[in-house]
């Protein structure tokens, strides 16, 4: 199962990346406890993508078609600065293409803001994030407008 293996990439992720942007308090209770039958429901049942690196979890992602929501991009430390995020947010935005979608948005911690303006995102205004667990965390909402590829008639083979 891919959940536990995503959870410590999130953890390890936020430790490595987020220290200078946010109170190591923050952080903490950010990465604290063990990840629960909620999270393992997220990673099975939701559009949650990992990457793979020699057999094992290197990177993730997940989709929200119904909100257009991107979350939980996260790349193991040991990985990081080897293209993985930008090949899963490429692969997310695809399947965003797949939902016929032409726009998403998401929450960008401050220290990542600067990764998705790279690739298109815009979002300047810090705001406040809630964790469903009651945390509090400054981030920087961002969208991104695609191409929504919907077939017309024109589009279809013709027998």
């Amino acid at each position: 199962m891919d959940a536990p293996a995503a959870w410590e990439i999130r953890k390890t992720a936020i430790l490595a990346q987020c220290v200078g942007h946010y109170p190591l308090t923050s952080l903490l209770a950010w990465t604290d406890g063990a990840p629960g039958d909620k999270w393992a429901n997220l990673v099975a049942e939701r559009d949650f993508y990992v990457a793979l690196h020699e057999g094992s979890v290197a990177a993730t992602g997940m989709l929200t078609p119904s909100t257009r929501q991107v979350d939980a991009i996260f790349v193991s430390p040991s990985h990081m600065g080897k293209g993985l995020g930008r090949h899963m947010l490429s692969f997310i935005e695809a399947r965003a293409t797949d939902h016929a979608l032409d726009s998403l948005r998401l929450d960008a911690t401050l220290n990542a803001a600067s990764f998705y303006r790279r690739f298109g995102w815009s979002g300047e205004a810090i705001s406040t994030y809630r964790s469903p667990g009651g945390l509090e965390l400054a981030c920087i909402p961002m969208t991104k407008t695609i191409s929504a590829v919907i077939p017309t008639s024109e589009d279809k083979l013709r027998p």
